[in-house]
């Protein structure tokens, strides 16, 4: 299974959201809060080629994008599928 690597922050709903998601597919993931880690926000920038917005989740270096299209992917079923390729 790939590694989920998910950049949250502090009040946020869709990281909340986001967290619930993984949580009810059984799924672990890597949260890294951007207001307590030195470096993340900037690190999450670049690697989500200038979004800013969080969530932002990766799966392995992939760049899923947000909540949205995340409960996308679990929509059509294609999460798990997803995640095991």
């Amino acid at each position: 299974m790939k590694k989920i690597t998910m950049y949250t922050g502090p009040y946020c709903n869709y990281c909340e959201a986001a967290k619930r998601l993984f949580l009810r597919n059984n799924v672990p993931f890597n949260e890294i809060d951007i207001s307590k880690v030195e470096g993340a926000m900037d690190e999450m920038i670049k690697k989500a080629n200038g979004r800013r917005t969080i969530p932002q989740i990766f799966f392995d270096d992939e760049h899923i994008g947000g909540y949205d299209e995340t409960r996308a992917l679990e929509k059509e079923n294609k999460l798990l599928e997803k995640l095991n390729n």
